[in-house]
């Protein structure tokens, strides 16, 4: 995997999956925080749509500690819908770079929200990467309210994140109503394998201890090929056109998504932005943007927006997920833009 004299040797690694908004990203962000310091750790975040938001919001907010000093954080982001798709070849050529270039103590894995988790845990488990890497706790985040929803509990994704789940994280908490937390461990009780295990957090606090362990998942599923093929570059690997404006759409598992990039001379009214993006009727929204008032990277799911300020950006994206295509959401965030 490396050319180092050190090969890179049973890197404990674990697979964090969920649906969309259930937290996924958030809870890789509270685990970077508490890292260890004297630990390099490297992270594989795997999107949907083609713009790739995931890698600027990790970076952006955990590039240096609060002294200055490096934290020894690596990401590379697998964009484009599931990277166990084409055969498996963007993710693993993603990793073995990752791999390569971090020569981590610890491996932390997203897949898409509408991904496929048993065929990336086939290839994890693969013959290639059975002496680099040791598949530690599958941790899966379930927000239970939406087990009332059938677009969660008719998804073969859905349920396929709860079977290979080492831990079933009940997340959003304290967002539950009376019966939410017996539906879902009900609901585990039923799709999941014996033996696994139901704990709930908040705002994705969960502890290091449960990711700990080695998983209990010894069986390979049969690979199914998902080829999507491609007669261009994602979006994310794109030129930007000299109109400063980059779209892309991807469509797959019953949700569409539609993302922009735009050139860093594009500044945007931070007031704005927000009161266009709080309007979004959309399953799920990331982005980043570069504003009047600074660098902000924004998350919205039906729970609502969130904003946090970033360190550096090289430039505005954003990314919707949603059952439906909205064709005036350019428009409306075109005006946004400062003008120059």
């Amino acid at each position: 995997m490396s050319s180092n004299k050190h090969p890179i040797i049973g890197v404990p690694t674990n697979i964090i999956t969920g649906f969309l908004g259930v937290g996924k990203t958030s809870t890789i962000l509270n685990l970077m925080a508490n890292k260890p310091k004297d630990e390099r750790w490297a992270i594989l975040v795997n999107e949907f749509g083609e713009i790739g938001i995931d890698g600027s919001l990790m970076q952006g907010q955990h590039t240096t500690n609060p002294q200055g000093a490096e934290q020894q954080i690596f990401v590379r982001e697998v964009p484009g819908g599931c990277m166990c798709c084409a055969a498996g070849l963007p993710m693993q050529i993603a990793l073995n770079q990752l791999l390569s270039e971090a020569k981590p103590d610890r491996l932390l894995i997203e897949p898409t929200g509408l991904g496929h988790p048993k065929e990336v845990l086939q290839i994890l488990s693969s013959e290639h990467y059975r002496q680099v890497l040791t598949l530690q706790k599958n941790i899966t985040l379930v927000d239970a309210r939406k087990l009332s929803d059938s677009r969660y509990t008719e998804h073969e994704t859905f349920n396929q994140q709860i079977a290979i789940a080492d831990t079933v994280v009940g997340n959003k908490l304290d967002l539950y109503s009376e019966g939410d937390s017996d539906n879902l461990k009900a609901y585990v009780a039923k799709m999941a394998r014996p033996n696994t295990k139901v704990i709930f957090a908040k705002h994705s606090m969960i502890p290091f201890n449960e990711f700990e362990g080695n998983t209990t998942i010894h069986e390979h599923p049969p690979h199914h090929h998902h080829h999507h093929s491609r007669d261009k570059p994602l979006a994310s690997e794109m030129p930007m056109p000299e109109s400063g404006v980059l779209k892309a759409i991807n469509s797959g598992e019953g949700f569409h998504s539609v993302g922009w990039r735009f050139s860093p001379n594009k500044i945007f009214d931070r007031q704005k932005l927000i009161l266009q993006l709080v309007e979004l009727n959309v399953e799920r929204m990331k982005a980043v943007f570069i504003t009047t008032d600074g660098i902000f990277g924004y998350n919205l799911t039906p729970d609502g927006l969130a904003e946090v300020e970033l360190d550096d950006s090289f430039e505005s994206r954003i990314e919707l997920i949603s059952d439906t295509v909205d064709d005036t959401i350019e428009a409306k965030i075109l005006t946004c833009i400062q003008e120059q």
